[in-house]
């Protein structure tokens, strides 16, 4: 299966937004690892213990620490630097703080995506747009079915709402600039991601470390909830390998869903949530409900077309995300280095048949 090309990404300018978070840090990594110049557009880090910092990507990418939803300070940075390529990550990820502060959500999701493509639409030499959205985009009567890209739209809570808009805002933009220059803008609809050095609040595995460092079980809302897992590295590579054909090829499609290969890990919270804690050995996860929770329980997605238009499927299945997860966990805790762990499993990524 096709993989990322460092023979097209070596030189190119790149711009990440989101490169202070756990999927910008990886993607950062391996852009560099590639070859490619890139520069970062973000918020802070969460916390010293973030994989930015930990990773030490601020020496890897010409670091801007800027809030998309502050429009002029978003255009200036992007009148002093031009780009081959821009893959726009940065977002408030979380359902949960969604519901607490969903006005900010949209602010950041909805209007942070405008501000940047408007700054954007004048530049000269700029050759793809891929904005990063999710699995959550769809409108999800809960019926099990894997969606596929041409289904509807929709979001009950604000994250889920806002991806979607989110999905409208590039569409329209495409639609009235970028199609006009030349210039592709496209979206990658990505699974609930796994992997190493994700410390945000609310996510699975992050729960899962956090927990077994105390000694203690990590508590589940929705074991009996299925999601399209995913490591970071398929993730990544997914989104690297589509913004590369968005460039080569015109007949690209402009929408598609990166998760796992059929059947390959579409496993439940709870079943993930064992794997993880044995290979910490921490204790088993308990059952705490939350009966105002308005969360997904089930959640597929149909990733047929990347495969058939860009030639790339995920590699890793569910246990084996997991593994990888957990052994980057232990090996840092213990002291390693998390950017040499880093290098180290997208090296074994890319040898991977």
């Amino acid at each position: 299966m096709r993989r990322p090309d460092a023979g097209f990404w070596n030189g190119r300018r790149v711009l990440l937004t989101g490169h202070t978070g756990f999927k910008g840090a990886w993607t950062a990594i391996w852009l560099r690892r590639l070859g490619a110049r890139v520069t970062g557009l973000a918020l802070p880090p969460e916390a010293p213990s973030s994989l930015f910092e930990l990773a030490r990507v601020a020496d890897l990418a010409a670091s801007n620490l800027v809030d998309l939803c502050d429009r002029r300070a978003v255009a200036g940075l992007l009148r002093t630097e031009a780009f081959d390529i821009v893959l726009h990550m940065a977002a408030q990820p979380i359902v949960r703080a969604s519901i607490a502060a969903p006005v900010e959500t949209f602010a950041t999701n909805v209007m942070g995506t405008a501000h940047l493509l408007d700054a954007l639409r004048g530049q000269a030499g700029l050759r793809a747009v891929l904005a990063i959205t999710s699995d959550k985009v769809y409108a999800n009567a809960e019926t099990g079915e894997a969606f596929t890209e041409t289904a509807p739209l929709g979001g009950k809570d604000p994250y889920s709402a806002s991806k979607a808009a989110t999905e409208m805002v590039v569409a329209s933009f495409a639609r009235s600039y970028f199609d006009k220059a030349g210039v592709p803008a496209a979206t990658a609809r990505g699974g609930n991601v796994i992997g190493g050095g994700d410390i945000s609040p609310d996510r699975l595995v992050s729960d899962i470390v956090r927990a077994a460092a105390r000694g203690e079980p990590v508590s589940l809302r929705h074991p009996e909830a299925t999601r399209p897992w995913q490591h970071v590295l398929d993730c990544a590579a997914g989104y690297l390998v589509y913004a590369e054909a968005l460039v080569q090829d015109p007949a690209t499609p402009r929408a598609l869903n990166f998760g796992p290969r059929p059947g390959g890990a579409e496993i439940s919270v709870g079943e993930l949530a064992t794997l993880a804690a044995r290979a910490l050995g921490a204790p088993p996860w308990r059952y705490e409900p939350d009966p105002a929770s308005i969360e997904a329980r089930a959640l597929a997605i149909d990733t047929g077309l990347a495969r058939r238009s860009l030639g790339f499927e995920s590699r890793l299945d569910g246990p084996a995300a997991v593994a990888l997860t957990m052994d980057w966990h232990r090996r840092q805790a213990a002291g390693e280095d998390a950017l040499a762990l880093c290098l180290e499993q997208i090296e074994g990524y890319e040898r991977q048949p």
